[in-house]
């Protein structure tokens, strides 16, 4: 039971966070309604699970109550958590100097490191509480296959034929990228700077929030996601030196060093930031090409449509 009224978290798109309070103290609460409803019944056990999952290797919240849903009734399920200080990264970013952008990347990095060195021996959706994996379907096989599924019916119909062609050659280079990476991980997938808490002193990250999309797959995808809209340079830079992302092509012994391609400290799965980078935004495709198709919802999903195009028409997956 709560001590009073919930106040809607500001944020996200969903509509579904509130804060409020329990025993005088501080919790939040996700109504899994509206768009989480769509998911499931089991919806609410999967991301208290990854919780539990991730607890005390990531700073998450602590699962307090969950609430299955019943749809017969039209009740919702309820996912209760704790309340975790510190400030949104895109809001301390944006007034950052150059120091603190600095430790916020490393920090921001170790939290990806970790996140990547969760494995899983297949990529897919989790189905249930005890995080078995399902299939993404047919629709899923590969980029091109995606494409041609998210095209139909989308704000991307509306683009020109010449431009359509461009992407599904796009999508095919990307492709061409990721099939040699064999490892498959937990991946947030919506890692970005509005689900980051950080300290606004130190630059520590006190805060991983938002599981709902969590699933197995790529271990560049939450880099991917992060550096999408991301212009603070001083972290990008700190951010690519610190994170380390393990199993990507292009080393045959696994040592360290230094390939021919740039890649270097291959034992500890650095690589150059430049290579790095476009193995990040190939994975990130997937999710800017089903954002860019639902242009109009929201301001996300429109500068998803933006650069979309932007890349589409220079045929070029590294950000300017």
């Amino acid at each position: 039971m709560f001590d009073a009224g919930l106040t809607p978290l500001e944020g996200g798109h969903s509509g579904e966070t509130f804060l409020g309070t329990s025993g005088g103290e501080k919790v939040v609460v996700r109504i899994l309604a509206a768009r989480s409803a769509q998911r499931g019944p089991d919806a609410v056990d999967i991301d208290a699970a990854v919780l539990c999952l991730v607890r005390g290797l990531l700073p998450v919240p602590e699962v307090l109550e969950v609430r299955r849903s019943d749809p017969v009734a039209d009740v919702p399920g309820i996912l209760v958590t704790s309340f975790l200080l510190g400030e949104r990264l895109d809001l301390v970013l944006a007034d950052a100097d150059e120091a603190l952008q600095g430790r916020i990347g490393v920090h921001v990095g170790d939290v990806l490191t970790r996140l990547n060195r969760m494995p899983f021996l297949r990529g897919g959706p989790f189905v249930d509480a005890d995080l078995r994996l399902g299939s993404f379907g047919s629709g899923a096989a590969d980029l091109r296959t995606f494409v041609e599924h998210v095209v139909p019916g989308s704000a991307l119909e509306a683009w020109a034929p010449e431009d359509l062609d461009r992407l599904f050659a796009l999508a095919d280079h990307a492709q061409d990228l990721l099939d040699p990476i064999a490892r498959r991980c937990l991946v947030h997938s919506d890692f970005n700077p509005k689900n980051l808490l950080v300290d606004p002193g130190t630059g520590e990250v006190t805060g991983v929030l938002d599981w709902e999309f969590a699933h197995a797959g790529l271990p560049v995808t939450d880099l991917g996601n992060l550096l999408r809209f991301e212009e603070s340079p001083a972290f990008v830079e700190s951010l690519l030196d610190s994170v380390e992302i393990d199993g990507l092509p292009g080393r045959e012994d696994g040592g360290a060093g230094t390939s021919d391609d740039g890649t270097v400290n291959a034992g500890t799965g650095r690589m150059h930031s430049a290579r790095l980078l476009e193995l990040a935004r190939a994975a990130d495709l997937w999710a800017l090409v089903d954002l860019a198709g639902r242009a109009g919802e929201n301001p996300v999903a429109a500068c998803a449509h933006d650069l979309l195009l932007t890349l589409t028409r220079t045929g070029d997956l590294h950000p300017a």
